[in-house]
Formats: C-alpha cells, structure tokens, sequence
C-alpha cells in the first residue's frame, strides 16, 4: 500500500512538474498587446454597415488571422471610432504578418480593400494613413 501511494506521488509531482514549467510561462510571456485606432467614414450607414461586417467575419479572414500567428484580435467601437487590440508575438513584424494573412486567401485581400472604404484615419494622421498605434501612457496593476 505504501508503494503505491509513494508511486501515485512521483506521478502528480512529474505531471505538476512538467504541466508548470517555465516552457509553458514563457509562450505567454511572449505575447505582447497592441492598440490601434481608425475612425469610420461620416455616415451612419456605413458604419452599420461595418458592424454587421464584424458579426460575421469571413472564415478565410480569420484563417488568415491564424496562418499569421495573431493571437487574438478584439474591436470596440464608440460613435465612428473603432480601437483595435491585438495579440501577438512579441518581436512580430506587422507588415508580415499582415502580407501573410493576405496570403492565405483572395478573399483575405478583398475583405481589407472592402473594410478600407469604411475608414478614415483619425487626427493628425498622414494622408491616406488609416489606422494608427496608440501608446500607453498610464497603466495602473495590483
């Protein structure tokens, strides 16, 4: 009887050793949030129009999204601007991972050129620039 308890104990340690080591901590310690904004073109419609987009994303966008290693992706909007939070690798090159989402379908490539036509960028962006990464200036943690 005591064999066994002491080998159901090398059992659970090995299992909790191997379920917590720093392997599994470090892949989420990798992932780093970004924020992004764009406003919506003036007009009610539209931005209806954008949300309802949004209810039912294309199944190759989100692929895409996959192939690209975005980890999570979350829209909010207030009147026309729409934030933007993403999730991704820490060292991630946007440009390519946004080439390689597109790369995944035609249908990734239409989505963005059909989603460009709904936006404009906020103030003080460049012309023809959309959308912009805001940096956190305050963060309070417990």
């Amino acid at each position: 009887m005591k064999k066994k308890i002491l080998q159901l104990a090398s059992i659970i340690f090995t299992c909790s050793f191997i379920m917590c080591s720093p392997a599994n901590s470090d892949k989420e310690s990798a992932l780093v949030e970004k924020v992004f904004v764009v406003n919506t073109v003036d007009n009610d419609k539209k931005l209806n129009e954008y949300l309802a987009y949004h209810k039912q994303i294309w199944p190759e966008v989100e692929a895409g999204f996959k192939k690209a290693g975005y980890k999570s992706i979350t829209l909010y909007h207030f009147n026309d601007l729409i934030v933007m939070t993403i999730m991704v690798p820490e060292n991630a090159d946007l440009n390519e991972m946004g080439k390689l989402a597109e790369s995944y379908s035609p249908r990734c490539a239409e989505w963005n050129k059909l989603m460009n036509t709904y936006q404009k960028g906020v103030n003080g962006t460049s012309e023809g620039q959309k959308w912009v990464e805001v940096i956190p200036f305050y963060k309070f943690k417990q």
